[in-house]
């Protein structure tokens, strides 16, 4: 089950689970889509996978299966992200 992370690790922007803005990588990194589209160029820093939407859990579930509270905020090094995928 997916964690459903409460912010973008890059720039700490709130995520809440029906945020639509939220994307993923197979790892559940998750960051917003401006982040992603804008200083992350579609590549994930932590395992250079791309990333997808993250889903929405339906709101009937979200009792029973909480989103995650705990925040992962390590801003991206844009130097180093770009020089990466070179």
């Amino acid at each position: 089950m997916l964690e459903l992370r409460p912010t973008c690790e890059h720039c700490n922007k709130t995520l809440v689970p029906e945020a639509t803005d939220a994307m993923i990588c197979t790892f559940e990194c998750t960051f917003c889509k401006k982040c992603v589209d804008t200083v992350l160029q579609g590549v994930c820093p932590n395992c250079s996978g791309n990333f997808t939407a993250r889903p929405l859990r339906p709101k009937q579930l979200l009792k029973k299966y909480p989103a995650s509270k705990t925040v992962v905020h390590k801003p991206v090094t844009i130097p180093t992200h770009i020089k990466s995928r070179e």
